[in-house]
């Protein structure tokens, strides 16, 4: 007994905690709102659900329909307007509800700050885009539900309203989206109904995921009808009008046509006022009452008003509740009014039976319940779209809310060319001109942020691509902006207020052709790949995109595969693309390497298989460990580009196998100037620079050094005959130069001294221009016997050095030429013309070597034979020879000077 008592009183401690602990977790029930039960009213993302209070600190919500959101609480707020619900609103449970409802049920708890006397409305709020997905009104709300949404405008008694509202009953109706029944027509179409046996009406809602312009049909077939159902039925024709008001019409079926009247006799699809004739209009022949209908989240909606027992017994059945009967249903495209019809008609509705029509029977008494969750279309917004043109300015100004896409919303939102927040529609590389009207409280921009209204306010980042604070005007004094989005502009954007949130809506940014978003563009080898790029700052940006079908598409930078770096675009099997960056230095599948390059804006799409990539780059990589490869691969705009191209099957980010490599290539590489803009085939010798070349050889090689040559070597030679030889040569040989530089300019489009080949070239041409104006200016030759004058020393020194000079610089602009040539065109290709240049100078160097032992031996023996003078030997050396031996100048006057002025005469005997 006492070993078990403690266990005992233990027992009774721990049981008294319990007990105290989930009584403290009880909710008192003292607010007079204890047992409120609402139904949610549907502004966005398909909501519906019954609100019920519970006690004061939680709530049941039960029947739950919703489309996810992105990060969506329980708000609340004390009314619904558009102020107090963004500014004023907060979150009231940290209950969550971040996916799709299908018809659930379940309870939420307040936080503990939180109390019914603070709350005025319940909504469902998505936070990111401060969006209402719907909400209820709780009873102590003294204030009217203000929210923009056309479902809270008044009713209207006209057969052609439009404006939903309440139900013409006196009956308040709570929630026009909520029904006791809901049948599945199609996986895209719902028939919803709540019967009222006691008043003698149906509620009948019809909703579908359907086009604008499109109708929903739904009635009672003829009784007794077996077979073609369609004549004679009884049916409603709903749907949204162009301006997003609904209607709902009464028709009867005479034909399987579109309605149209003959003679004063109607035939086809028409409603029942056409048949009673002008008359008829606006009486009692159309029973059905309009109650209610919106377009959201691309799902049509109209709930209308029928009663059992109609009246018109000549083109209304009466209905009995408690019978099965047969009803028909459809959904097609409508035909708008026009100056003759003031209806909207039904057109054929085609397509498959349970699809597009069909038929069942239906006894209203009966309870329904097969539509589990929302509709979801897959085209979400079908808000007005303006496509801007770069011709037509988009007139911006401002006006009030009618059908704002994303409720709540102040009272006064933008016009973009007088249509009501529309999407806005824009092309890379296309200018956007807008004329800004929308006064000067409105300060238009393109921003980054989805609710616009400055957003540094809510300590948010945003970035903004065109307006400002400045950016405003009106309409007799208009502020013109122009934006240009460029390939880097997100394809997301919006248009607001910079001093008011969701005044606007979405920019879509799409992409034109490429040829409008980048500057420049080639076709690369054999014309199946096309390159586009545009150099903006230290960064290019480059696309490519192949012209045929294919797994993959990659370009390389270099002269072929190995060696080069490659960029591949390809797809896995998720459909998601990719750009993947390698260094090739082999031919086999190994030798493929991946790199890390900082790349960005990387794109790959395709079209029909027609792969295009494109992405961003520095000219010239940051690279902190300089021995990777990608660091080497650096563009320089200045020089020519080579780009290769393959295409193959299939790629991959793993392993690389040889079923992998490329099926197509490109045969040779293409140059292409990023500067200038355009591209040249890599060949051998491209004819014109190989014209350029051999006049250049000819020139520097031959002609003018033959021309140096004869003046020091040919002097011997009676008469001036070497002077002849050394003019016509010096003369052709500058001007082959000159033509020689014509070809060079004209092939490339001018030149740039960027190049050693320029320089050398270019300092050759100006000494070989000096010399026929120094020859022009030479000083007349001392007569014999005088002494040289200086100046006809400096000139023969200056004539002689500059034109060795010339020839020299000329050499080595051959050798230069060559080696520019190997640059553009591979080293294999020059080679053999390096070597060939070389062996020519050897053979010039030999030859002139020779030339100057020969000469020197001349002299030699004709100094000899002057020391033997025989009369009659009358002949005379006027040559000048310009450097002897002992580097002066000398004449005949001289050499005797030199020999004391003696002679000899040698006498013979006469016979």
């Amino acid at each position: 007994m006492f070993v078990q008592r403690p266990v005992f009183l233990g027992s009774l401690v721990l049981g008294f905690f319990f007990f105290l602990f989930v009584n403290g977790q009880k909710c008192s029930k003292s607010s007079s709102l204890v047992g409120y039960e609402s139904e949610f009213r549907m502004l966005q993302h398909q909501l519906r659900g019954v609100f019920t209070v519970l006690d004061d600190c939680s709530f049941r919500v039960s029947r739950f329909d919703m489309l996810s959101g992105s990060d969506v609480h329980w708000w609340g707020a004390m009314t619904s307007d558009f102020e107090n619900m963004t500014d004023s609103g907060f979150v009231i449970s940290d209950h969550k509800l971040n996916q799709t409802f299908n018809n659930q049920s379940f309870v939420v708890r307040l936080l503990d700050n939180v109390t019914w006397d603070s709350i005025g409305v319940v909504s469902v709020w998505d936070l990111p885009t401060a969006s209402d997905f719907g909400h209820v009104l709780l009873s102590n709300a003294t204030e009217q539900d203000s929210s923009s949404s056309k479902s809270e405008s008044p009713p209207s008694e006209s057969k052609d309203a439009a404006t939903p509202g309440k139900s013409n009953n006196s009956e308040p109706l709570k929630a026009p989206t909520m029904f006791d029944n809901c049948k599945k027509l199609s996986d895209k179409y719902r028939l919803r109904w709540t019967l009222n046996v006691d008043e003698g009406y149906v509620d009948i809602g019809l909703e579908a995921t359907t086009g604008l312009l499109n109708y929903m049909a739904f009635g009672w077939a003829k009784p007794n009808t077996t077979s073609n159902l369609m004549l004679n039925a009884d049916v409603v024709i709903t749907g949204i009008r162009e301006d997003g008001f609904p209607f709902a019409d009464d028709f009867y079926i005479t034909k399987t046509s579109v309605c149209s009247v003959r003679d004063g006799f109607a035939a086809g699809v028409c409603p029942d006022t056409v048949y009673e004739g002008s008359d008829a209009v606006g009486s009692s022949v159309n029973n059905t009452k309009l109650v209610y209908g919106h377009r959201i989240d691309g799902v049509s909606f109209v709930r209308y008003r029928r009663p059992l027992n109609d009246s018109d017994n000549k083109f209304d059945f009466p209905v009995n509740a408690t019978e099965n009967l047969t009803v028909i249903w459809a959904l097609g495209v409508i035909k708008p009014p026009d100056v003759i019809n003031p209806y909207y008609l039904p057109e054929n509705h085609g397509g498959v039976e349970s699809e597009n029509y069909g038929h069942f029977s239906l006894s209203l008494s009966d309870h329904v319940d097969e539509c589990l969750g929302p509709l979801d279309a897959d085209n979400k917004y079908d808000q007005g779209v303006i496509i801007a043109d770069a011709n037509a300015p988009l007139v911006v100004t401002a006006g009030p809310s009618v059908h704002y896409p994303n409720p709540p919303n102040p009272a006064k939102v933008l016009y973009i060319n007088k249509k009501e927040a529309p999407v806005l529609r824009v092309e890379r590389g296309v200018p956007v001109k807008f004329s800004i009207e929308a006064g000067h409280d409105v300060s238009f921009y393109i921003t980054s942020d989805f609710l616009g209204g400055n957003a540094s306010l809510r300590n948010r980042t945003e970035t903004i691509y065109a307006g400002g604070q400045e950016t405003h005007g009106v309409l007799s004094s208009p502020l013109e902006l122009v934006w240009a989005p460029n390939r880097n502009t997100p394809d997301q954007l919006y248009y607001h207020s910079i001093f008011q949130e969701k005044m606007g809506w979405k920019v879509q940014v799409v992409d034109g052709g490429l040829s409008d978003m980048y500057n420049n563009s080639v076709n690369l080898d054999d014309q199946q790949v096309k390159f586009f790029w545009t150099i903006v700052g230290d960064s290019i940006s480059i696309a490519a995109r192949g012209e045929k079908k294919s797994g993959y598409l990659a370009i390389g930078f270099g002269s072929e595969m190995t060696n080069s770096y490659a960029y591949v675009g390809w797809f896995d099997r998720n459909g998601t693309g990719h750009v993947n960056t390698y260094w090739i230095d082999g031919e086999s599948a190994s030798s493929i390497h991946p790199t890390v390059e900082n790349m960005t804006y990387v794109r790959c799409k395709s079209e029909e298989g027609i792969i295009t990539l494109e992405f961003t780059r520095p000219l010239k990589p940051s690279c902190s460990h300089r021995d990777r490869p990608e660091c080497k691969n650096m563009i320089d705009p200045t020089t020519p580009l080579k780009v290769i191209w393959a295409m193959g099957a299939k790629w991959t980010d793993g392993q690389l196998t040889e079923r992998n490599m490329h099926s197509v290539t490109s045969q040779r590489p293409v140059r292409v100037m990023l500067t200038r803009g355009s591209a040249e085939a890599e060949q051998d010798l491209r004819p014109v620079l190989g014209v350029h070349g051999f006049m250049m050889f000819l020139a520097w090689g031959i002609l003018l050094p033959g021309g140096i040559l004869s003046a020091r070597y040919l002097k011997h030679i009676k008469g001036d005959g070497w002077f002849k030889i050394h003019m016509y040569l010096q003369c052709s040989g500058l001007a082959i130069v000159f033509l020689g530089l014509l070809f060079a300019v004209a092939e490339l489009n001018g030149f740039s001294f960027s190049s050693s080949h320029v320089k050398f070239g270019f300092t050759a041409i100006v000494l070989a221009c000096a010399q026929p104006v120094n020859a022009w200016l030479r000083p007349a030759k001392p007569a014999q016997g005088e002494l040289m004058s200086s100046k006809r020393l400096i000139w023969e020194y200056s004539h002689s050095i500059v034109g060795q000079s010339a020839v020299v610089i000329g050499v080595v602009a051959l050798f230069t030429g060559m080696k520019h040539l190997g640059e553009r065109n591979g080293a294999e290709n020059v080679d053999g013309l390096n070597w060939a240049l070389g062996l020519w100078v050897f053979l010039g160097v030999v030859t002139v070597v020779y030339l100057e032992y020969r000469e020197r031996g001349r002299r030699r023996a004709r100094n000899l034979s002057r020391g033997n003078w025989v009369l009659g030997n009358v002949e005379e050396d006027d040559s000048t020879d310009l450097i002897d031996s002992r580097g002066g100048f000398r004449d005949k006057d001289d050499e005797e000077g030199r020999n004391g002025g003696r002679s000899e005469i040698q006498l013979e005997p006469l016979k």
